[in-house]
């Protein structure tokens, strides 16, 4: 490497070490996203809080999250009132009380990038991720961070950023800011032998 003449020896390393940091998180972000690409199958139980900001507290739901490669997502909400959301593919089916709704996600893009941020990470799709998101990496593939911020500038008023959390082929946190302030948490724990 030809160091520019103007640069003092003493900020050579510094340079060197940024660049193995830099190397460092492209080849561990590989990593993890390989290592989620090999899981065919998981099962979660979650906890969502929404903080919204016309509510004193936050509201939370629990229930329970599938997902089956490459593209079946489902979210059983168990408490405090049962939902299912299905996604299979570009359809979206949603049974609550009684009633199924069933939307064709195509009709919907305001929603895609929710749903994206979820299965592409799950599926290991950084490519999927990087055409919808600017992503940054953090840590090792031990503990990860995710944080997901839209390229778009009409969906950039709606949603700020997604920021996952993980380790290894886990997801262990998914938090949604919106651009109003408003956000979600989710926060993911293995789920219970059935």
């Amino acid at each position: 490497m030809t160091w520019p003449a103007t640069w003092p020896v003493t900020r050579r390393p510094l340079v060197l070490l940024m660049l193995m940091g830099l190397c460092g998180a492209g080849t561990d972000l590989d990593a993890v996203m390989g290592l989620l690409a090999m899981r065919q199958h998981g099962r979660v139980e979650f906890i969502e809080q929404q903080f919204l900001a016309v509510l004193n507290h936050p509201v939370e739901s629990s229930g329970e999250l599938r997902y089956d490669a490459p593209d079946h997502l489902e979210k059983r909400t168990l408490l405090p009132r049962p939902e299912n959301l299905v996604l299979a593919g570009g359809v979206l089916t949603v049974e609550r009380g009684g009633h199924r709704h069933v939307l064709d996600m195509h009709r919907y893009p305001q929603i895609q990038p929710f749903v994206e941020s979820i299965r592409a990470t799950l599926a290991g799709d950084r490519s999927a991720l990087e055409r919808v998101f600017h992503v940054e990496f953090a840590g090792s593939v031990e503990r990860w961070n995710l944080i997901l911020v839209p390229l778009d500038r009409q969906l950039a008023k709606s949603v700020a950023q997604v920021q996952i959390d993980g380790s290894r082929d886990q997801l262990l946190r998914i938090e949604i800011r919106q651009a109003d302030g408003d956000r979600s948490l989710m926060t993911l724990r293995a789920a219970a032998a059935s």
